[in-house]
């Protein structure tokens, strides 16, 4: 009998982070408290650029943000948000998009699947993302259990379950 398979990947899907931007956008231009602030929200590449003038009313936009990213299904772990910075009389906060597993996670994600997991499952990191196989599909639902109640620094997902 052969081997069943998944893959654990980090991707994002980048029509919900338009999504999202779009809606915080509309309620940061619709809410009381942003007018007269220059409050704004844009996603540029990969960066999600958050303006106003004050560190206060920029760190609410970013919770506006948040709020729509976890409505639209998102997980957190995907944004890397990096410190509010003055530039003239705007405070700007960035917030990079997180995707693939970086090696040092996969051999974090790789030895918790050798020490925990089930014997006979085999974890090989492929570029960005992680392939687990085994002879028993029973012990692949297994990971997939262990890995989900482990926290991570990296959102993931289970894809091409064989």
């Amino acid at each position: 009998m052969a081997d069943s398979s998944f893959d654990i990947v980090s991707k994002l899907d980048r029509q919900e982070v338009d999504n999202a931007v779009n809606q915080a956008a509309k309620e940061v231009a619709q809410r009381y408290d942003f007018r007269n602030v220059d409050a704004s929200i844009a996603l540029s590449g990969d960066q999600i650029v958050m303006e106003a003038n004050s560190e206060e009313r920029v760190l609410a936009v970013l919770d506006v943000l948040q709020s729509k990213v976890l409505r639209r299904g998102l997980s957190l772990k995907s944004l890397e948000v990096g410190d509010p910075k003055q530039s003239g009389k705007i405070v700007r906060l960035v917030a990079d998009l997180k995707e693939g597993i970086s090696s040092e996670e996969a051999k974090k994600i790789s030895k918790i699947i050798r020490d925990e997991g089930p014997k006979g499952v085999k974890a090989q990191i492929q570029g960005d993302e992680l392939r687990v196989s085994s002879k028993s599909r029973d012990d692949l639902q297994a990971v997939i259990a262990l890995i989900k109640g482990k926290d991570l620094d990296t959102a993931v997902q289970f894809v091409n379950y064989r």
